[in-house]
């Protein structure tokens, strides 16, 4: 649910992408299925962050371009079961097959989130209004959606009300030094 980050900064370099994930799981989770899910989102922030510069994919093929990246597991398999499931299919229909996050396993959650961001890629609101309607572990499913469409809309594309709403950023967030480059 972290990951979407090393997606956007790393965008052009899918490879890098795949390697970066991996590694950032690996620290926090140590599980194959956990490293394949943030492989996944990272992928899908990536390929959305390179999609606002030209024209949106169709749900089934965004998630067939994740699809290549993600290596042998239960998330590649519940991927290409949301691969099979259209615009059209009820929210409580895809969450019964992909599962929502209530089993709190990146096999159970990441699927659902891909499949749900890739529905609304260009609507941040509509993509996790979309999200909370599968129920669940929604904080999770809805981090995982919000980070990935985030890449797509950019800061313009966030609802200007939801920003006003936010917590204000602490005073060390807002130091001119943390804003420069290093080195």
């Amino acid at each position: 649910m972290r990951v979407a980050p090393i997606g956007a900064f790393w965008a052009a370099d899918l490879p890098s992408v795949a390697q970066q994930a991996a590694a950032s799981a690996e620290i926090t989770h140590a599980h194959p299925e956990a490293i394949a899910g943030a492989i996944a989102v990272a992928i899908a922030a990536a390929l959305a962050w390179q999609a606002h510069q030209t024209t949106v994919p169709s749900p089934s093929t965004f998630l067939q371009l994740i699809q290549p990246w993600v290596p042998a597991s239960q998330v590649a398999k519940g991927l290409a079961m949301a691969i099979e499931l259209d615009s059209t299919t009820p929210i409580a229909t895809v969450a019964a097959h992909l599962g929502n996050g209530s089993k709190i396993s990146a096999q159970d959650t990441v699927p659902f989130a891909l499949w749900c961001a890739a529905q609304h890629l260009t609507d941040f609101e509509q993509a996790i209004w979309l999200t909370l309607e599968g129920l669940g572990d929604c904080d999770t499913t809805c981090a995982i959606v919000g980070g990935i469409v985030a890449c797509y809309v950019g800061l313009e594309g966030l609802p200007s009300a939801w920003r006003a709403a936010r917590e204000p950023l602490p005073a060390w967030a807002l130091n001119e030094q943390l804003s420069k480059p290093l080195g």
